[in-house]
């Protein structure tokens, strides 16, 4: 099995995998190892191997499988070589890569590239344990000001966060990063959701926002700063390793993808989450991409369930 540097460049990702056979080999590698196992059931005996490059019979199931059965890579059509060229670019592009981008580097239709680019986003959704130690607990909006808007597309319900959508984030001081969209920012949707995704004990930095307002007791260390005061340090109390999440995700917003739907905006936040996650962890780009293609087993989407 070939080992990549810990800088990978294109040109080194290209030279690993120059062709389709040895991106599957690839593949069954990081799915079985050494043996390939069925998919379905799970046995290792009675299994043959196919003229097709990748295709396997198994004889408990009578079914034919292959290293992405019941992975976002099953049923397309494009290359695997393709699959491992795009997931390099959406892990090393800090900011996240267009569709259309990616329909012009794999010669494939700007729809192809989305459907593909989503089918990823899906694989990078994952349930992490909880954060604990110090945990910076902060949110924000996403979308555009109502007063850039067409006169038919305004609310006419303010200004603000009106017609935005609202992101909670939590980032371990040095460490994992949790973000996800919210309905809305009161104060019981906010320490819900820190209850579900923060150890008790923990100690908690956040602004003065009145939805953290009583998290300070038995259950958590609470320290605040107030940003209406200007005050954005006191002492080991701030939130700038979250603000700095915030800035990654909205220059992607802004200057890659500039829009997503709201049905879509998990996968967008759970790309930036898996992607800002593996780049805290000192290991090869080898190790970041097969924890992607290992994160992909047992997710699978269609077309029509991310238009519908």
């Amino acid at each position: 099995m070939k080992r990549i540097a810990k800088t990978l460049s294109l040109f080194e990702l290209m030279r690993a995998y120059p062709t389709e056979q040895e991106a599957i080999a690839y593949l069954e590698h990081i799915r079985w190892g050494d043996t390939p196992c069925c998919v379905r059931c799970g046995a290792a005996d009675k299994i043959t191997e196919q003229k097709k490059v990748g295709r396997y019979w198994c004889g408990w199931c009578r079914q034919y499988f292959n290293a992405w059965t019941n992975t976002p890579l099953e049923y397309g059509k494009v290359g695997i070589h393709k699959w491992i060229f795009l997931a390099y670019l959406l892990m090393t592009s800090r900011k996240g890569v267009s569709s259309l981008q990616i329909s012009k580097e794999l010669k494939t239709t700007q729809k192809t590239a989305w459907f593909m680019l989503h089918r990823l986003r899906v694989s990078c959704g994952s349930q992490m344990e909880a954060l604990g130690g110090a945990v910076e607990v902060d949110e924000t909006y996403l979308g555009g000001k109502e007063r850039n808007k067409h006169s038919n597309k305004k609310l006419k319900a303010g200004r603000g966060a009106v017609g935005k959508q609202a992101v909670l984030g939590m980032r371990e001081r040095k460490g994992r990063v949790k973000m996800y969209p919210i309905a809305n920012a009161d104060q019981f949707t906010l320490q819900q959701a820190i209850h579900e995704n923060v150890e008790l004990g923990s100690t908690l930095y956040t602004d003065d926002h009145g939805g953290y307002s009583g998290l300070d007791g038995l259950l958590y260390n609470h320290t605040s700063v107030k940003h209406s005061a200007k005050e954005y340090v006191n002492g080991m109390a701030h939130t700038n390793g979250i603000e700095s999440v915030w800035a990654v995700l909205k220059r992607g917003y802004n200057g890659v993808y500039h829009n997503w739907s709201r049905k879509h905006c998990r996968k967008y936040v759970d790309e930036f989450s898996f992607r800002l996650n593996e780049g805290n962890c000192e290991r090869d780009t080898q190790d970041r991409l097969d924890d992607l293609f290992r994160a992909m087993v047992g997710k699978t989407i269609t077309y029509e369930e991310l238009v519908s």
